[in-house]
């Protein structure tokens, strides 16, 4: 039996959706009982030249071919921001159809409407490949970790920073030089905002966290800083210190309230985390049942999108097969709390300039010495002219105390500059 697909986007992932597709065909009626087939394509431009053989007709620039053809039982939508993204899907969701969508931003802007809407029409939407690319994420959330009570998550779940952040800890460029280097080979884009800013980690927590914590989670709780402040210099004095720089989207629920950022911080070469490089993701999740577990892959790119797409399309089969449309449904999820600063102490490391001359450290450890935070270490450089750089790696502390000590040295007049605040994480005992 044929069950036919309407794909919405032939770019880089709907062209691997349908390169894929083509190569496992077979298989998947092998597994499923149905043959999948994409009967019509939604483009902007039918006329453009692509990288994939595509049968005569299939393409077009109309979507009500697409949304308002009743043979086309699944939507694939891979054109990726908020609308005509949002629109299409309700679309072919109010038509009876099943969805599955690659698209990250509007799952974590728009999710609990879509899912709303999927359950009153009764027809399921799947969106593994809006996290993790490759990584299988979000099924093992929502299935096999069921029976844990998930208290926290901690990865590296944005390709393009981690690849500039590798560039720079590998070969000591700055930041400028590495974003250059990852737009020239395609992991970053034009306008690199999204990725060196926090944005798409911060989406891809917003969805995460919505899951393994069961609570509704929108993206404007989570605090986010992206990686334009790390420097060269921050990187090497890393490597002194025994760590590398990573940005890290970290969650936690600590007795039903909820922290959850995006950050760079500093990742102890003893962690796990600190070994994953180039464009790769990892995620660390902890239960209380089965403890931490560490998923890492790909995450992103033409193939590797695609395969967590196709396995959803796979899924969506085997739902029409047994006749069990309309059961995914997870917006039954209470409201939780979100504390916008972090509940557990943490180390800190703190980069400044200041002046070099006698004096000016007792007056910065003075200002440590009013609101009790400790230094474990202390690293001095000459920098130029008549200044030092200046790290200090604190004892745990909480952010209300470490908060003051960085008002209070910005106050100093012999500080010149405190260039970074960065949590320091420890390797897993």
């Amino acid at each position: 039996m044929i069950v036919e697909i309407g794909l919405l986007g032939c770019g880089t992932v709907g062209s691997g959706v349908v390169e894929l597709m083509n190569r496992r065909q077979g298989k998947i009626a092998d597994m499923t009982g149905l043959r999948p087939v994409i009967k019509r394509i939604l483009v902007r431009r039918v006329d453009k030249p692509r990288d994939v053989d595509l049968p005569t007709g299939i393409l077009t620039d109309n979507p009500d071919d697409v949304l308002n053809d009743p043979s086309i039982r699944i939507v694939i939508e891979t054109i990726g921001g908020i609308e005509p993204a949002r629109t299409y899907i309700l679309q072919a969701i109010a038509a009876g159809k099943h969805v599955v969508t690659a698209n990250k931003d509007l799952i974590a802007v728009h999710g609990a409407e879509i899912l709303d809407a999927a359950e009153r029409h009764g027809v399921d939407v799947f969106y593994e490949a809006a996290v993790g690319g490759a990584i299988p994420l979000i099924r093992p959330l929502t299935e096999q970790m069921t029976a844990n009570e998930i208290s926290s998550l901690l990865g590296i779940i944005n390709g393009t920073t981690n690849y500039i952040l590798t560039q720079m800890t590998d070969t000591g460029a700055d930041f400028a030089d590495a974003l250059a280097d990852a737009q020239r080979l395609g992991y970053a884009e034009a306008d690199p905002s999204s990725d060196v800013d926090g944005l798409d980690a911060a989406r891809k927590l917003a969805i995460l966290a919505s899951i393994a914590f069961h609570a509704r989670v929108t993206l404007d709780d989570v605090r986010v800083a992206g990686i334009r402040s790390i420097s060269a210099e921050d990187v090497r004095f890393a490597d002194e210190l025994g760590c590398v720089i990573k940005l890290l989207a970290t969650g936690s629920d600590r007795e039903g309230v909820l922290s959850l950022h995006v950050r760079p911080a500093l990742v102890s070469k003893r962690h796990p985390l600190a070994h994953v490089s180039g464009p790769f993701n990892a995620l660390f999740v902890h239960g209380d049942a089965a403890g931490d577990l560490m998923f890492f892959g790909r995450g992103a790119g033409s193939l590797p999108t695609a395969s967590s797409v196709l396995g959803d399309v796979i899924e969506v089969l085997r739902v029409i097969r047994l006749g069990v449309s309309g059961r995914v449904s997870r917006m039954y999820l209470p409201n939780k709390r979100v504390d916008p600063l972090d509940l557990a102490p943490a180390r800190y490391y703190l980069r400044l300039t200041a002046a070099d001359k006698p004096g000016v450290f007792a007056a910065i450890a003075s200002i440590f010495g009013v609101d009790n935070v400790s230094m474990e270490t202390v690293l001095q450089k000459r920098g130029r002219g008549n200044a030092a750089d200046i790290v200090i790696v604190t004892h745990e502390t909480a952010p209300g105390p470490l908060s003051h000590v960085v008002q209070g040295l910005r106050a100093l007049p012999q500080v010149e500059a405190v260039h970074n605040v960065l949590p320091v994480v420890e390797a897993p005992e």
